[in-house]
């Protein structure tokens, strides 16, 4: 009779246990949560879309992350996700190759790219008649100085037959690329077309613009991209693998959702809420170039990747010399 008593008492506890291990399940889960902190390379703009996409739709909460966006301050992305401030960053290939490419290289990885191409190139009046880079010549560029940056321009104005010392340069202290030129600062800039080609277009300002690609393929490298800290991956592969679940979800709606997405950035970061026609179009621009041309995002092609490295290997842009593949890897990305 005690024995079947003690039978009774445990299937009468039976619900308790189940509640317990239910409540204990959900407090594992909830534990899983992490928190990442990604530095934007700039203020938040459309190359940012799809993250603030993955942070409205609730793509990064699917995939147990608490995602917080910070803007670069005094030390640039790079540094900042190194230092493990923040654990994933916005970076370019030219800008992480000066990161990586010396003998303390700092610890940054790249697990996918935003765009699929580079959209950057020279943009200019089109009353000048700057149709290409030889035609720079006898102009003023607007120059930030920067070894690389110059060496780009020297390189595209050679391969176009002109000579950079024909080139006139003035400091690039413009903000508004538009209003650089309206006020003749300079005669030619290196824009990002789909930001300020796109504020020419909606300003209705006549312009001349050449990308860099069109002229050199080398300059089809990678930008922006998506960096995370070496030390950050080593210990949390799969948090990475997660966070490029859910960026790569927010990315996928963004290219097939242009006006939306716009919309879900807007409200994200109100502020871009007063220059709402230059958003959407920027957006529809973008959107565009986020995958491949089998609808992947975030992935890197290896042979352009190296290419643009051995350029800047050969030109001695770099203090140490930029192995095959270095400084970036797929593997973080859904298959």
């Amino acid at each position: 009779m005690l024995k079947h008593k003690k039978i009774l008492s445990l299937i009468a506890l039976l619900p308790i246990f189940a509640f317990l291990l239910a409540a204990c399940g959900k407090s594992n889960t909830a534990s899983k949560t992490q928190t990442i902190t990604v530095v934007l390379d700039w203020t938040p703009n459309t190359n940012h879309t799809g993250l603030y996409v993955a942070q409205k739709k609730g793509y990064f909460k699917k995939h147990h992350l608490k995602v917080k966006f910070v803007q670069p301050s005094k030390d640039s992305a790079e540094q900042i996700v190194a230092s493990g401030k923040a654990q994933v960053g916005i970076s370019g290939q030219d800008t992480l190759a000066s990161a990586i490419g010396k003998k303390n290289p700092l610890p940054l990885t790249t697990m996918g790219t935003i765009l699929q191409h580079n959209t950057s190139g020279i943009m200019s009046r089109k009353a000048d008649g700057i149709t290409s880079p030889k035609k720079m010549q006898g102009h003023r560029y607007a120059t930030w100085n920067t070894p690389t940056e110059l060496a780009t321009i020297k390189q595209v104005v050679k391969d176009d037959g002109g000579d950079f010392k024909k080139v006139k340069t003035v400091p690039n202290n413009i903000t508004d690329e538009v209003a650089g030129l309206k006020s003749k600062a300079a005669d030619s800039i290196w824009i990002f077309y789909g930001w300020a080609g796109i504020n020419a277009e909606v300003k209705n300002y006549p312009v001349n613009y050449f990308s860099f690609k069109s002229i050199n393929p080398v300059f089809d490298y990678y930008t922006p991209l998506i960096i995370g800290n070496d030390n950050f991956l080593k210990k949390n592969p799969k948090v990475a693998k997660e966070f490029m679940a859910a960026a790569t979800e927010g990315y996928k709606y963004a290219a097939k959702n242009p006006k939306a997405s716009a919309d879900l950035l807007m409200k994200a970061v109100p502020e871009l809420k007063s220059n709402e026609k230059m958003i959407y179009k920027s957006q529809n621009y973008l959107s565009k170039y986020y995958l491949t041309d089998d609808g992947k995002f975030g992935k890197i092609d290896a042979t352009r990747w190296n290419n643009f490295f051995k350029w800047l290997s050969d030109h001695k842009l770099v203090d140490q010399k930029l192995t095959k593949t270095q400084g970036f890897t797929n593997q973080y990305l859904p298959k």
